[in-house]
């Protein structure tokens, strides 16, 4: 059992549905974020609802990477160990590319690659050093093929972490540092509230609860929910880019 959990981006979302979900199952939880006062709050709640489990918190924001580094290090210097690290934290701003939006979409490619690149690194180097533990990156369904308009950016941020997932897939193979790519549909948070059109959108509890589910399995990738996101995956692979056009 993965006692140990840290979690990037927990202070609302998936990262915070996540937290409550592995401290119903009695994990103890390394959690960060930005907004420290939400983590304090998610912090209080969680140990008065499971008194048994430790809850570690510190104000992170991933793109600085410097303290991305710096805040793993503690976690693990505090816990002893950390069995499995989510690479989570996110953002979904942006617009078509060329329509002067530019900050925006250069904010969403830093924070959602260069960032999670940041936070694999660091992960990676506790890992290495542990010889054993989990490293899950929280990607997306948009990533499973070029996304137009306002998704374009986005969705080639989430392409690119799951290259990066895999990569180090390939070269953990037969080693004891599982790694697993988890490709999230329409799941009901902040970063997605205001698009027009979210198919299949389940609330935050029920895809909180099929991400946990999934990720304990600790497989290589995982669509979730699993209905009807894998068959949706595997066709969107496959559909002409006159269908892609529509998407967004």
């Amino acid at each position: 059992m993965r006692r140990s959990i840290l979690i990037t981006g927990a202070s609302s979302g998936l990262g915070e549905g996540m937290a409550r979900e592995w401290a119903a199952k009695g994990r103890d939880l390394a959690l960060c974020a930005r907004r420290l006062d939400r983590l304090e709050a998610l912090r209080d709640e969680l140990v008065e609802r499971h008194p048994n489990i430790r809850v570690s918190i510190r104000a992170l924001d991933v793109n600085d990477h410097e303290a991305v580094f710096r805040v793993f290090r503690e976690f693990h210097d505090e816990f002893g160990t950390l069995d499995r690290i989510i690479v989570n934290a996110g953002a979904g701003k942006g617009g078509p590319v060329g329509t002067g939006l530019f900050e925006a979409n250069r904010h969403t490619a830093e924070t959602n690659f260069v960032a999670a690149l940041a936070q694999c690194e660091a992960a990676m180097e506790i890992l290495r050093e542990q010889r054993q533990g989990h490293l899950v990156i929280i990607s997306s369904m948009s990533a499973m093929r070029g996304m137009p308009r306002i998704m374009a950016t986005y969705a080639a941020t989430k392409a690119g972490v799951a290259a990066l997932a895999e990569g180090l897939r390939i070269e953990m193979r037969g080693k004891p540092i599982k790694i697993s790519t988890i490709y999230p549909g329409y799941i009901d948070t902040d970063i997605n509230r205001k698009m027009k059109s979210r198919p299949f959108v389940v609330d935050t509890v029920t895809g909180c609860k099929a991400l946990v589910k999934a990720i304990e399995r600790e497989p290589d990738k995982a669509y979730v929910p699993g209905w009807p996101w894998t068959p949706i995956g595997f066709v969107m692979r496959r559909l002409p880019l006159s269908v892609l056009g529509k998407l967004s």
